[in-house]
């Protein structure tokens, strides 16, 4: 699995969600960290490199392909936890991803200020010139095709609808959590993967503009969720 170098950095949210569901499922992976995604198979971050050779980057994907190899944290989900997962991943995607990319990529302060800066020191010269900005812009498109407004531009109007949406979506996933220690039982499923990767870079990225992180950390039981999780299964990102 190719994937960014740690679970704080700039944009690296799917790469979470893959890493957490293989370390959740026990699969044996093999990671190289790497900082440039153009030097990927896929183009992007992350990628599975299968023995076939073939390559996959979506997390969706990647976690089937886990799956076909027998490693499924889902296993003892009933038929009810499946349809929930997938109500909440879809309310993921639909709700806080957008206002995560608005955050990180179209603020101006925290593009400014710490993605493209850590993109700049990240990326070897001369490439570092101008891939940031070509990740902005696609990450521009990519938030106009999610929200169905090709107009959309940074602005107080935009982030005040994207950061309503993204707030409720916290307060469900607490509703929903309360005092488990996972959303469905003793073990952590593929929704709580998908969580973890939407949650934890925000809990430890340095931002400018923290609106979507003062939120979250109102919020105990997914800080505490978060917290738990680093601990249990990413003991290298506490040292």
């Amino acid at each position: 699995l190719l994937s960014y170098p740690d679970i704080g950095n700039k944009s690296g949210i799917q790469e979470v969600v893959s890493l957490a569901y293989a370390r959740f499922a026990g699969t044996p992976l093999k990671i190289h960290k790497i900082t440039n995604p153009w030097r990927s198979p896929t183009g992007s971050l992350p990628a599975l490199k299968t023995k076939e050779d073939v390559s996959f980057s979506q997390p969706s994907k990647i976690i089937i392909q886990l799956r076909k190899q027998k490693y499924n944290a889902d296993y003892d989900l009933s038929a009810k936890e499946g349809a929930d997962t997938l109500a909440f991943i879809s309310l993921l995607e639909e709700k806080l991803m957008p206002a995560l990319i608005y955050a990180l990529w179209i603020d101006p302060k925290n593009y400014v200020e710490v993605t493209r800066r850590w993109h700049a020191e990240n990326i070897s010269f001369p490439l570092n010139f101008f891939l940031p900005s070509r990740m902005q812009r696609q990450q521009l498109e990519r938030l106009r095709l999610m929200r169905g407004n090709g107009s959309l531009e940074a602005g107080e109007e935009a982030e005040k609808e994207l950061y309503s949406d993204a707030l409720e979506c916290m307060n469900l996933l607490s509703q929903r959590l309360g005092s488990n220690r996972f959303f469905f039982g003793d073990s952590p499923s593929s929704l709580d993967a998908y969580v973890f990767g939407h949650l934890a870079p925000l809990l430890k990225m340095r931002l400018p503009s923290t609106r979507l992180q003062q939120h979250l950390n109102t919020l105990d039981n997914l800080t505490n969720f978060c917290s738990n999780i680093l601990s249990l299964y990413f003991p290298e990102e506490n040292r």
